[in-house]
């Protein structure tokens, strides 16, 4: 039985004190990273973030405190969120493989898709991939466990790849590592001096 990503879902592990695996204050701080590391280098301001695969939508909230006047994308497969939140935080409904054909009217300063790669098969992440590495403007973060990490959360259905296997994947499609989980787009590479390649 395919899992759901419905109320119930989010509510324990996004909401629930036993099991929600992030705090406010940690995910704030690391919306403040990325966003340091894209403007790094872009450098200027981020103007607007895809974010892939986004949930509920926590990241945005965040982005508009930090940022205001950033315009905010977000794409997620649950049902639940799209017509809860879709019009309200301006989610559309789209599975990460479908990022191979979906395009906007712009590229985007950054691209965010956090806990969501470790749980798809092989072929729908080079599907997406190839639609990140074309829409990506700035910077991709790209945050995944493999199979050397010990992540705590939902282990129902992860998938515990090499991390080898990740980067890989992501240099196929001229994603560049630049650290803490952040990616260099293809049209950035001359940006990126050589010992801040991963």
């Amino acid at each position: 039985m395919p899992k759901t990503y419905d109320q119930a879902y989010y509510d324990k592990w996004y909401r629930s004190a036993g099991h929600a695996v992030r705090s406010p204050a940690e995910l704030t701080r690391k919306v403040a990273m990325v966003l340091g590391q894209a403007e790094f280098y872009l450098g200027r301001p981020v103007r607007n973030v895809l974010d892939v695969g986004c949930g509920e939508a926590p990241w945005r909230a965040v982005l508009r405190r930090l940022r205001p006047g950033i315009a905010y994308q977000g794409l997620e497969a649950s049902e639940y969120a799209v017509a809860r939140y879709g019009r309200s935080r301006n989610i559309g409904y789209a599975r990460f493989g479908q990022l191979a054909e979906l395009r906007f009217d712009t590229r985007f300063d950054l691209i965010v898709c956090t806990d969501v790669l470790h749980y798809l098969k092989p072929a729908e992440i080079r599907a997406g991939l190839t639609g990140i590495s074309d829409m990506a403007e700035g910077i991709a973060f790209l945050e995944v466990f493999a199979r050397e990490d010990d992540p705590a959360g939902d282990r129902e259905g992860f998938f515990g790849r090499p991390a080898k296997w990740y980067r890989g994947e992501f240099a196929n499609v001229g994603l560049m590592p630049v650290g803490s989980q952040c990616y260099a787009s293809p049209r950035l590479a001359r940006s990126v001096a050589s010992l801040e390649r991963l």
